[in-house]
């Protein structure tokens, strides 16, 4: 295959890379983003590059591709991508702006469910082995309960919407919004210190990074539940897990890590850690929300290279 047009350095779906091809001449390696040097020969003469969240596109990798016209990010976060040297460049950043919003929304929902009743989901084992953990699977119900919002963008108001249907009150904390329609707008310690579910939804900045450390965390009711679906690095995740152990909080959804994949150190934290769901940067990919971002940044591709 003569040099690509169009480079893929992560999953897309097939219907997409097909009308990419169709236009143009397209590589398509889902495993590009773990062999760096071969990414770098790939966009070495391609006008367009294609990635998730894994992909670093900065520095190196933008010096190795001169003709570099177009950054199509499947999915919304911008942290992977140096915005700021693809402006200087002359590259245009397209993400896929509320394409895995809903996506996101449900999995905040599926997980504060599940984490409300507390050990009722994670009791399969005993049941098969034939204990009976009735007593240890009580748990609670969402209705009548408080989901505080960090951040209030387009998909905490999605979740908002779904968790007033189950009878939640919905508080939120966000500078950038003055006034929040759906929702009562707190401070951030008044945020931790009422919400019975508190779900995460800020870019990773600067100033939110580390946010919540040991002490934002001990503001928390000890049976609240945290869901970070935003970004790995604004929670402490050894903090979080140490007050998991000590009961000091009521469980925790995490899609996003500080390391991804977890490495060694960094899984080691999560071990032994009761009420924990850990699932792999998978809340906004689903199989309906992949053809969505796909065939979104397939056509905003295409747009830029005419």
């Amino acid at each position: 295959m003569a040099q690509p047009t169009v480079v893929i350095s992560e999953f897309m779906s097939e219907a997409a890379v097909a009308r990419l091809s169709q236009a143009h001449a397209t590589a398509y390696e889902p495993d590009l983003v773990d062999r760096p040097e071969a990414l770098q020969a790939a966009v070495a003469g391609a006008r367009a590059l294609i990635v998730r969240n894994r992909t670093q596109v900065g520095g190196a990798l933008l010096t190795a591709a001169p003709a570099l016209e177009v950054v199509g990010r499947l999915g919304v976060g911008l942290d992977n991508i140096d915005v700021a040297d693809c402006e200087a460049r002359g590259i245009a950043v397209r993400p896929a702006r509320g394409a895995n919003a809903d996506a996101v929304a449900e999995y905040v929902m599926a997980a504060a469910l599940q984490l409300i009743r507390g050990r009722a989901f994670f009791a399969t084992e005993a049941v098969r082995a034939g204990v009976w953990p009735r007593g240890d699977c009580q748990g609670r119900e969402l209705a009548g309960r408080t989901l505080g919002l960090l951040g209030y963008g387009d998909i905490a108001r999605r979740c908002a919407r779904r968790a007033e249907a189950m009878g939640m009150a919905i508080v939120a904390h966000d500078p950038l919004v003055e006034r929040a329609e759906g929702a009562r707008l707190l401070t951030l310690e008044e945020l931790l210190a009422t919400a019975d579910v508190l779900s995460l939804h800020v870019p990773l900045t600067e100033s939110a990074r580390g946010l919540l450390n040991a002490a934002r965390l001990a503001c928390m009711k000890p049976d609240a539940i945290l869901i970070n679906t935003a970004r790995g690095g604004i929670v402490d995740e050894a903090a979080l897990a140490e007050a998991l152990k000590g009961e000091k909080l009521g469980g925790a959804a995490l899609d996003v890590f500080a390391v991804e994949p977890l490495d060694g150190a960094a899984a080691e934290v999560f071990q032994g850690v009761p009420n924990l769901i850990l699932t792999p940067h998978i809340a906004g990919v689903t199989e309906e929300s992949n053809e969505r971002v796909s065939a979104m940044i397939a056509e905003a591709v295409l747009e830029v290279l005419g």
